[in-house]
């Protein structure tokens, strides 16, 4: 088992990023989708569980060159279709990865919290001591271009380069953090991403989890700086707005998967 814990900080509220994160991810899966590979959304609803409420979706990702090399040559012809349950009750939302080939063997979950605070928090997520013995921390900077592959590299979407030009803010310097902690007059939060994954299969299991880790490192580090890149497209939005493009979404994807081509890195591109 491998714990990682991703911190985020962002300029941005924790009021803000929650319409933020909507709208990016639904603009991030299109990126990603085509050629028979990409993001299938089933479900999409309102739940309430034990006194939590939220919304829960279900979506089966079709990933073929999206899996390292070493699980393309084991896996059984059809068995790369990975399921996401997400249950996202913000400021709190959990994420299962599961795989129904691997079956008990392959975990991954994604626990965030998301504070108005700039990552300085210990222990966010309540972890025991055997559980902090094992947590590795890993601050990700949004405004440093050596986290991307450059492959995937986009001036319009480098938080270094971009001024929003509806609230001001960029581009990030190099202590932009420090400038952002003594800025009264403008928002900030933190995103705490507990990555826990357990891939038991003998003499891979080391290998294939660090690369699932790094995999992880990738996907914040991308998405996240195209989500403050894109704030001139998403500030003001209401919760229906986002329902609404969810749902138009679902369809797009639906038609990119089956007439598009394969868009997206392979999960064997160095992400440095």
């Amino acid at each position: 088992m491998l714990i990682r814990e991703f911190r985020i900080v962002l300029p941005i509220s924790v009021e803000e990023y929650q319409v933020g994160q909507l709208y990016a991810v639904a603009e991030a899966s299109k990126g990603e989708t085509g050629g028979g590979e990409g993001v299938e959304v089933q479900r999409n609803e309102p739940y309430e569980k034990d006194g939590e409420k939220g919304q829960y979706t279900l979506k089966i990702y079709h990933l073929k060159s999206k899996v390292p090399d070493i699980l393309a040559r084991i896996a059984p012809k059809g068995s790369l279709l990975v399921k996401e349950e997400a249950w996202n009750a913000y400021p709190y939302c959990k994420t299962v990865i599961t795989n129904e080939y691997m079956g008990e063997k392959f975990t991954l979950t994604i626990e965030t919290w998301h504070k108005p605070d700039m990552g300085d928090q210990d222990n966010v997520h309540g972890l025991d001591k055997s559980q902090l013995e094992k947590r590795t921390i890993v601050d990700i900077d949004i405004a440093d271009r050596s986290g991307i592959n450059a492959k995937e590299y986009n001036a319009e979407e480098d938080p270094a380069i971009f001024k929003s030009q509806k609230t001001g803010r960029g581009p990030l310097g190099p202590n932009w953090k420090k400038e952002l902690a003594d800025n009264p007059d403008c928002p900030h939060m933190c995103a705490y991403k507990l990555v826990t994954v357990e891939f038991k299969w003998l003499m891979l299991q080391g290998r294939v989890e660090s690369m699932i880790q790094k995999v992880e490192n990738r996907v914040f580090t991308k998405f996240h700086r195209q989500l403050f890149c894109w704030i001139d497209k998403w500030i003001g939005l209401s919760m229906d707005d986002i329902r609404r493009m969810e749902a138009e979404t679902k369809e797009e994807l639906d038609k990119m998967r089956a007439n598009d081509e394969r868009k997206g890195l392979d999960a064997n591109d160095d992400c440095n």
